[in-house]
């Protein structure tokens, strides 16, 4: 959707979604992510609170316990509700360029903005993972 307010200020709107509640307390990160060419990224994570992001440039291969992996492109905005949810791979799938996105992090009061499951609980959880996901895909 996109909105003119009568001057030339433009808005398109990339995403809306209706996150869940944020508590008293919670704070919010803003931070540009850099993802070197043909790199899988941070390793298996979950963060406090819901994540919203966009793609500045390259492509990224985004996963989501329970969603199959799917590819986010430059222009493209992305959301993860935070919480218990494991995020498998945010991987550049560009073997020859850099992919950039920016994102906007709400933080749980007293809550790392990032933790990390160890081995044992993604072997517990693994029947969560989608079975689109590439094996061996986890670490």
């Amino acid at each position: 959707m996109t909105m003119m307010d009568g001057s030339r200020n433009i808005l398109t709107m990339l995403d809306e979604v209706h996150p869940p509640f944020v508590p008293e307390g919670a704070h919010v990160m803003t931070a540009t992510v850099e993802i070197p060419p043909g790199d899988p990224g941070i390793r298996p994570h979950r963060h406090s609170g819901p994540v919203f992001g966009y793609v500045l440039e390259g492509e990224m291969t985004f996963e989501l316990e329970g969603e199959a992996p799917r590819p986010i492109r430059e222009g493209e905005a992305f959301w993860e509700p935070g919480g218990d949810v494991i995020h498998y791979q945010a991987a550049n799938n560009l073997p020859d360029a850099v992919t950039r996105f920016v994102v906007v992090m709400v933080c749980a009061p007293d809550v790392p903005m990032l933790t990390f499951p160890d081995a044992d609980e993604l072997a517990e959880r693994a029947h969560l993972r989608h079975p689109a996901a590439p094996a061996g895909s986890e670490a």
